[in-house]
């Protein structure tokens, strides 16, 4: 029987991170939150285009997590509850959690899954509309990131903005705006206005 390393996983897709930080995201630039209290409360939604754990196929699956952490990331003390659309299958599931939780190893999770404990799991129909930094992701009961262009404050026209991080291990190119979130999942709550969203594509894999 083939123990939990040895299962190969990968997964692309598209990322929709919304956090409680100001614009850009200080965790991205420095490791540390430029929240107005310092701590990092995030909705982030995945949508896995195309992906695998072992003989179990990942393609299409949409989920999500509401993490609270108390400061930086790095400092752990998290709460975690996830989300799944009701299409997801109990091994999808399975090997989903493994990933996430950093236990089949594999960047960016075998560093983030470490500092918070998983404290729920819901199911909730996720749909995705708009594009790119204008996207909205939906989880129904659950809550919502809504996601829009910064705007130039003089002509009110759209204001785009990127970020490159050549070594991110998250994602190392970013579609920047500011957002809005509210979102509540077995006793994880996460709000902010006006706050960052970052959209990006991600290729992951142990």
């Amino acid at each position: 029987m083939a123990t939990a390393t040895a299962i190969r996983w990968s997964m692309k897709g598209r990322g929709y991170e919304f956090c409680n930080c100001d614009f850009g995201c200080g965790c991205n630039f420095g490791g540390f939150p430029n929240s107005k209290d310092g701590s990092c409360r995030a909705l982030v939604g995945v949508h896995i285009t195309a992906g695998k754990a072992g003989d179990v196929d990942l393609s299409g699956v949409k989920c999500a997590a509401l993490v609270v952490w108390p400061k930086a990331i790095h400092e752990g003390n998290g709460k975690a509850a996830f989300v799944v659309d009701p299409a997801t299958t109990d091994k999808q599931i399975e090997m989903l959690a493994q990933i996430f939780t950093g236990k089949l190893g594999g960047m960016p999770w075998e560093l983030l899954g470490p500092t918070f404990q998983v404290v729920g799991l819901e199911k909730a129909k996720i749909t995705i509309s708009g594009t790119g930094p204008k996207s909205t992701f939906t989880a129904e009961g659950i809550g919502e990131g809504r996601g829009d262009t910064f705007k130039n404050p003089v002509t009110g026209e759209e204001h785009l903005a990127n970020v490159d991080l050549p070594d991110g291990f998250i994602w190392t190119h970013g579609e920047c705006g500011q957002g809005s979130h509210r979102a509540s999942a077995a006793g994880v709550t996460v709000a902010a206005d006006k706050s960052n969203w970052i959209f990006y594509n991600f290729d992951w894999s142990n």
